[in-house]
């Protein structure tokens, strides 16, 4: 009898209460909504933007390049465009698109 009953205490004891699956996760998705509302969501929305305004060139656009280059857009091919660029009409680029961070505005 003392011994089953001291069993049963010890059992009462050992098995405390369970945690709740969605409670440990919790924090895990917390910051991951964060991060999807501060990183990643505004930056699909810039990239889409740009992809807009790459899409809407056209011949006489004043572009920027990622690498610091300003010119005067002189010709639009499929995956490239062609720059004028400085003062002189024969100084021209050819410059893929992708490698355009967007319009100047002067």
């Amino acid at each position: 009898m003392l011994e089953s009953t001291l069993h049963s205490m010890l059992a009462v004891q050992t098995a405390g209460p369970e945690a709740n699956p969605i409670s440990l996760f919790f924090p895990f998705i917390l910051v991951f909504v964060i991060m999807y509302f501060l990183i990643w969501r505004p930056q699909q929305k810039q990239r889409k933007e740009l992809q807009q305004t790459l899409d809407a060139l056209k011949k006489g656009d004043r572009v920027e390049t990622i690498g610091g280059i300003i010119g005067t857009i002189a010709g639009i091919q499929k995956d490239y465009v062609v720059l004028k660029v400085g003062d002189n009409d024969n100084t021209k680029m050819e410059v893929l698109k992708s490698a355009i961070s967007g319009l100047r505005k002067e």
